[in-house]
């Protein structure tokens, strides 16, 4: 910043008078030798806690710093890194020091891991903090849960942007401790770069001082340190629970220092839920009559690979745990990476889907809803026989009774309708996983229309309302699901007019004639994949397709598009080795010495078809599959007779 106001006649404000021999400038001088440089370097580390132009945050961080190698080369690469930053938006330079973070990120001496970005934000969504809500995390380690609390509020503002008054404000209610003088450092540093100019974090230790005993927070979140030291800690006296492990303090201190509307997300080793010691019990105990909510099991790899210890987030809620005595149990098998050292992207992620509003608004009339709470699962939704009970205002046992006889006169097939899910449940002072029955929309249905209550009669008249309607016209609308669809498609034409270069001319108008143009494409592609289709002007010369020609003509393909920038190494790479081979192999069987797939439109199609539908590849399954539509069959005749068939 002195070399941008000096660049317009101003004068250097930082690195002034003494201190302007340890500028950017001097130090990047190319006359310098490495030993030189080195040494200018160290001097200016060591003097600039006493420079009285920076910050005292600033000055508080350098108090103590040091070089960590003496090598003039590695030093001269490490500044040649720096320089090539972008430093005219702190929102930019704050997360690319949280990526710089994130790859240098390894075991503190407490045995802290950095939390997983996906991770903190998925626990930030869940317990949603507010612009006007006190905000803790007492082990900060980086202060990740703090700039992920602060970005989560300013996207809820977003509409109606906060007053710099309120931004202020929203500053001084977060706040991190941690023990370690370098992770304060680190936080100090990430916070000020994401536009804290005085972060509230302090070096202070949670569990053995009571210096801060008395202050409360409304959200609390943290990923305290795993590990406890050897012989144990010695804690103070004000913890409810008296224990000398890390874990259990942490867990103890967070539920005793939430306000009485207070919500909290923490990540502990699992062992803590089903441990059987002394000290794990009366936790769990305090936890049953505490705040918690929802225990969400995290894979035992999220951690990779600095640890493998199986994790779990315990969700607080003080108000939500007056209102029942139940507890949600998510078990997560994805997270959106897989589990080796890598910790690479994959496609399976069950975060969103356990952080959804898991509700069915089976019917709406006049006179009310009838909403269900339970769980989305292969296509339909599942509830217990006491939510169930709860929706038609009736006693459970009605329920049980009816469900009984429901399968009994074979109404429904109970093998579809009924599964089994695990739950944990409060049983006296245990916390214990259950495996609980849960029923499908089907049964509710059938449940309702056998249910004598006010609420199922209302339901019944609902449902044979819709019901005729549909016998008579053929289709039941849903008006709310047309307009919410229509909602969409106006946004998807919008996001098309930002992507279209400003010359292009494209209106709704044009867009719903494309789509009344593929319209028969659709219908085709429908009755196809329902037997439908007439098969009209087959071909009915033979072909064989070879595989490694195939093959060759793929990696040909994609070869030539990443030339072109087109594609990536992803393209077209194999899942699992040979099967492409395995699905040319479908396409090629034959019945009895006859070929399954007779003609060349029936083998051009299926070799889409399944390319598209099994996705063989790590990317560019659609691109893929349409080659080989249009080029295999390599004969002229045939594949020119597959293409005016598609």
């Amino acid at each position: 910043m002195d070399k941008e106001s000096e660049s317009i006649g101003g004068k250097a404000t930082f690195f002034a008078e003494d201190f302007s021999q340890y500028s950017w400038t001097k130090l990047l001088n190319n006359k310098l030798s490495g030993q030189e440089r080195l040494d200018l370097y160290v001097r200016a580390i060591t003097n600039m806690p006493n420079n009285p132009h920076i910050p005292q945050l600033f000055r508080d961080i350098f108090k103590g710093a040091f070089l960590p190698y003496n090598d003039p080369r590695t030093l001269w690469l490490f500044l040649k890194e720096i320089n090539e930053f972008n430093y005219e938006h702190s929102e930019n330079l704050g997360n690319a020091f949280e990526y710089l973070l994130s790859i240098l990120g390894s075991q503190g001496d407490a045995g802290q891991f950095r939390t997983p970005r996906h991770i903190i934000d998925f626990i930030v969504e869940v317990v949603d903090p507010k612009k006007n809500e006190t905000i803790l995390d007492p082990a900060c380690g980086t202060a990740g849960f703090l700039i992920s609390a602060y970005k989560h509020i300013l996207k809820q503002n977003k509409e109606k942007s906060l007053t710099p008054d309120e931004k202020l404000k929203l500053m001084n209610n977060l706040a991190g401790y941690d023990i370690s003088p370098d992770m304060v450092k680190l936080a100090l540093v990430n916070m000020y770069l994401h536009g804290f100019l005085e972060p509230k974090i302090h070096e202070y230790d949670t569990l053995t001082s009571d210096k801060r005993w008395d202050e409360t927070f409304d959200v609390i979140l943290a990923n305290p340190p795993f590990m406890t030291p050897k012989g144990g800690i010695v804690p103070h006296k004000r913890f409810s629970i008296q224990a000398n492990r890390a874990e259990v303090l942490f867990v103890d201190y967070i539920m005793e220092h939430l306000t009485i509307k207070g919500r909290a997300g923490i990540i502990v080793p699992e062992g803590i839920i089903f441990q059987s010691k002394n000290t794990y019990t009366a936790l769990r105990k305090k936890l049953l009559e505490d705040g918690l909510f929802a225990v969400v099991s995290l894979p035992a790899g999220v951690f990779n690979p600095y640890s493998g210890v199986k994790t779990s987030i315990l969700f607080f809620d003080n108000e939500v745990s007056k209102r029942t005595k139940d507890f949600l149990f998510v078990k997560i098998q994805n997270d959106g990476f897989d589990l080796g050292a890598q910790r690479r992207p994959i496609d399976k992620n069950d975060l969103p889907l356990a952080n959804t509003d898991k509700s069915l608004v089976l019917y709406q009339s006049s006179k009310g809803s009838i909403e269900f709470k339970g769980d989305f699962s292969n296509d339909t939704f599942w509830a217990t026989q006491a939510q169930i009970a709860e929706v038609f205002g009736v006693e459970r046992s009605v329920i049980t009774k009816h469900i009984k006889s429901i399968y009994e006169d074979n109404e429904v097939d109970k093998n579809s309708t009924c599964a089994f899910f695990a739950q944990v449940q409060k049983e006296g002072n245990r916390l214990v996983e259950r495996q609980i029955e849960f029923y499908n929309l089907d049964i509710i249905l059938s449940v309702g229309y056998r249910t004598n209550s006010k609420i199922a009669i209302e339901f019944r008249k609902w449902a044979t309302k819709t019901l005729k309607e549909h016998l008579i016209k053929g289709y039941t609308i849903n008006k709310k699901r047309i307009k919410q669809n229509y909602d969409e498609f106006i946004q998807a034409v919008n996001n098309i007019h930002a992507l279209l270069p400003q010359e292009t001319r494209l209106d709704t108008k044009n867009i719903l004639e494309l789509v009344k143009e593929f319209a028969p494409t659709f219908s085709s592609i429908d009755n196809y994949d329902k037997n439908k289709l007439s098969p009209i002007g087959k071909t009915k010369s033979k072909i064989k397709i070879a595989g490694e020609e195939l093959v060759e003509a793929v990696r040909a393909l994609k070869n030539e598009l990443i030339k072109k920038g087109e594609a990536t190494v992803l393209f077209a790479k194999e899942k699992n080795e040979g099967v492409l081979a395995g699905i040319l192999g479908n396409v090629m069987q034959t019945v009895f010495g006859e070929d399954a797939y007779k003609t060349a439109e029936e083998k051009a199609a299926h070799l889409l078809y399944f390319i598209v539908k099994n996705h063989p590849f790590d990317d560019g399954n659609k691109r893929t599959g349409a080659f080989a539509f249009k080029n295999h069959p390599r004969d002229t005749h045939t594949t020119h007779a597959a293409c005016r068939r598609k």
